[in-house]
Order: structure tokens, then sequence, then C-alpha cells
């Protein structure tokens, strides 16, 4: 059973920064990609950006430019770095991650954005 722990959400006003972290393990697979989705009050949860094992990257139209995704392979952990964040990015930010065919999510970590 994999299991997929989250850690870096918090307040911060618009304009802020924040970095998640989340990390994988008791993976018996290779792990082909990582990502992140969101989801805010009221509304369907959405991705926000993933990473394949190759490196290769896909954001949301709403974050280019603002969030950078990254992996360690070695640590089976991936980063999302936050930058220029706006109140719209409010929402609770779930880790994800493909194994062997599988699906798995992270418990959530709440981001609030707001003066």
């Amino acid at each position: 059973q994999v299991q997929l722990v989250e850690s870096g959400g918090g307040s911060v006003q618009p304009g802020g920064s924040l970095r998640l972290s989340c990390a994988a393990s008791g993976s018996r697979f290779a792990i082909t990609a990582m990502g992140w989705h969101r989801q805010a009050p009221g509304k369907q949860r959405e991705l926000v950006a993933f990473i394949t094992d190759s490196g290769s990257t896909r954001y949301a139209d709403s974050v280019k430019g603002r969030f950078t995704i990254s992996r360690d392979n070695a640590k089976n952990t991936v980063l999302l770095q936050m930058n220029s964040l706006k109140p719209d990015d409010t929402a609770v930010y779930y880790c994800k991650a493909w194994v062997g065919g599988n699906v798995y999510w992270g418990q959530g970590t709440q981001v609030t954005v707001s003066s």
C-alpha cells in the first residue's frame, strides 16, 4: 500500500510563496508520475501540476509561470513551489501518485491566501 505524506501548507498573503512537499512510501513498483490537485470549497478537484519519472511536466493554465513542480526520484518526493500566490489559489492541495496502474492520494494540506 502506497502512502503519501504532504507538508508545507499554511496561510500567506497575496503575492507570497509556499512550498509543498509530498513523500511516497510503501511502493513495490516504480512510481510513474507524481503530482498535485486542489479543491476549493464548492468546486471540483482540479489538476494543478504533475511530473513523470522522466521529468516531463504539465501545469494547469491558471498556475503556469507561478508554480514549479520538481521531483526527487531517489527519495520518491515531489515538491510544488508556489510563487505569486493569489486568493484564488486557496484550496486543499492533494498529492497524487500513479503506481503500477493504480492511483494513490495524500490526505491533503490547506493553502490559504488572504490579506
